[in-house]
């Protein structure tokens, strides 16, 4: 039993990004198929499942992943501006891949927005950790 504490807390940025990465994939997933069966266009779609999703995610990765301790209006929204900015760069690769699997190989839009949700949870992961979370750490030592 004390192994598994041991690994949990070792490992806890890591799981909870996993956990809230997968709820945040499960908010992408959930408002791009209502947007979809609400006959919105891929591309609507695909932009509103984008915003809403990366916003649930600021707020989760934030609190409960990175815990942030970043404090007052101006850092907070600067910090919100580079997460925003990480996630648009791997959003645009996102919608490529979208796009890639829909119009190039004319497969299932549903599907490939699965397949390009998991190359954004690994590559936000990354960018959150070295890029926006970080750098705050750094700058305070």
């Amino acid at each position: 039993m004390r192994t598994v504490i041991e690994m949990l807390s070792k490992y806890r940025m890591q799981i909870m990004y996993l956990i809230f990465g997968g709820l945040t994939t499960v908010v992408n997933i959930v408002v791009y198929t209502g947007a979809r069966w609400s006959h919105l266009s891929i591309n609507i779609a695909y932009v509103l499942a984008w915003i809403l999703s990366v916003l649930f995610a600021y707020l989760t990765n934030r609190k409960w992943v990175f815990d942030s301790q970043t404090t007052g209006f101006a850092n907070i929204l600067l910090e919100m501006v580079k997460f925003f900015f990480a996630r648009l760069a791997t959003g645009v690769v996102g919608y490529l891949i979208l796009l890639f699997g829909v119009h190039i190989l004319h497969q299932n839009d549903m599907i490939w927005n699965i397949i390009q949700n998991v190359f954004v949870i690994v590559s936000n992961y990354v960018l959150s950790k070295l890029m926006i979370f970080r750098l705050k750490e750094k700058i305070e030592k």
